[in-house]
């Protein structure tokens, strides 16, 4: 059964992680990704960890993808792009609104080469709007929307969230989900496209409930409130007697009951509406009077969305997560030696079985022939 993104060309202009991950996701669906590299490479390959002398990272989002480094700045250099845009089927950007048109390399004139070019911008804040030209990370963007003032952490010991929702969840998978849209919409019109994708928009989305509750009460939750961000006793960490934790998402009324009952709490308290706070100290407090050792079976017995949290090492020797196969992948080096893929969030149909590919290869001060 072919991929169902073979035969595609895409041209990857995009560093460090939402372009690339985004990319690798084209890649690994079977569309040839050729990734247009700054001479000496971009910032990713010296990221540490280093892995055979390269990003370990940089190795893992660009496994499967066809080098070609060239000076962007220079005319001869981007003229090898020429024969490349005419066939191009794909192309993702990462640069500050305007770059690439100052470069030559703007939808405007990838668009007069190949009308059929998706040609896709990844950027914090988009291509247009008061702020476009704003550097910016991802705890800018999530801090920029409100989104990180739901659940900060205290005032003395504020938080840092342990995801890249912004680059991930705002700019990789909408980026996407829009290319595979445009896609369709290009087999209906023959036209492709330019997609402005701002990592900022979808994080409005991932405020889902605090903006509901803002439209419909008049009043939009502060830190901490949120019932999904700490604002309710069933959905909740639990520090355990060794300093483990506890993860409750017992929402529905039948698991908190379920989980009440399995750890004893008193009846009085299993309504966590009438008082959230006392609820919570004696919860708290019930779990802390055991190791995670001894909650586990307790726990798995019972059923009822509550779990242990697990390291990562913990999670990775998980026999479940192998049985699924998101391991089976390797990338190799080119010594040979290999380290496991990044799992990804494409079915097992869509791509080839278990296999081991590279990253594109170190680049040299000279730009190099496409």
């Amino acid at each position: 059964m072919p991929q169902p993104l073979a035969g595609l060309l895409v041209l990857d202009f995009t560093t460090l992680l939402p372009g690339p991950l985004a990319t690798l996701m084209l890649a690994e669906a079977g569309a040839e990704v050729v990734k247009i590299e700054r001479p000496g490479g971009e910032t990713m390959r010296g990221i540490p960890p280093l892995w055979e002398g390269e990003g370990a990272a940089f190795a893992m989002l660009n496994r499967g993808k066809t080098g070609l480094v060239l000076d962007l700045k220079s005319e001869t250099d981007r003229k090898q792009l020429d024969p490349l845009l005419a066939r191009a089927d794909i192309l993702v950007e990462q640069f500050r609104p305007g770059v690439m048109a100052e470069l030559g390399l703007g939808y405007e004139t990838a668009r007069a080469k190949n009308r059929r070019i998706v040609y896709c911008s990844i950027s914090g804040y988009g291509q247009h709007g008061p702020r476009a030209g704003e550097a910016g990370h991802d705890i800018n963007y999530i801090g920029a929307t409100g989104l990180l003032a739901l659940q900060p952490g205290s005032p003395a010991h504020p938080d840092v969230p342990p995801a890249l929702i912004a680059d991930i969840a705002g700019g990789s998978f909408p980026a996407l989900i829009n290319i595979l849209l445009a896609l369709r919409r290009r087999d209906l019109t023959g036209e492709g496209c330019h997609l402005d994708i701002a990592m900022t928009d979808a994080m409005f989305t991932f405020a889902w409930h605090a903006l509901a509750i803002g439209a419909a009460l008049g009043r939009y939750p502060g830190p901490g409130e949120l019932p999904l961000a700490g604002g309710s006793p069933c959905y909740a960490l639990y520090p355990t007697k060794d300093h483990r934790l506890v993860a409750c998402g017992a929402l529905e009324q039948k698991f908190w009951e379920t989980f009440c009952r399995a750890i004893g709490l008193g009846p009085e308290l299993i309504n966590d509406l009438t008082d959230p706070a006392a609820t919570r100290a004696a919860v708290a407090k019930i779990i802390a009077g055991r190791t995670a050792d001894e909650w586990r079976p307790l726990l798995a017995q019972a059923d009822c969305c509550v779990t242990i949290v697990v390291s990562l090492e913990e999670a990775l020797r998980d026999p479940h997560f192998a049985a699924r196969g998101l391991f089976e992948h390797r990338v190799a080096s080119a010594s040979g030696k290999t380290i496991p893929a990044l799992p990804l969030p494409i079915a097992p149909e869509f791509r080839e079985p278990a296999s081991v590919k590279s990253a594109p290869a170190s680049p040299g001060a000279k730009p190099r022939r496409a």
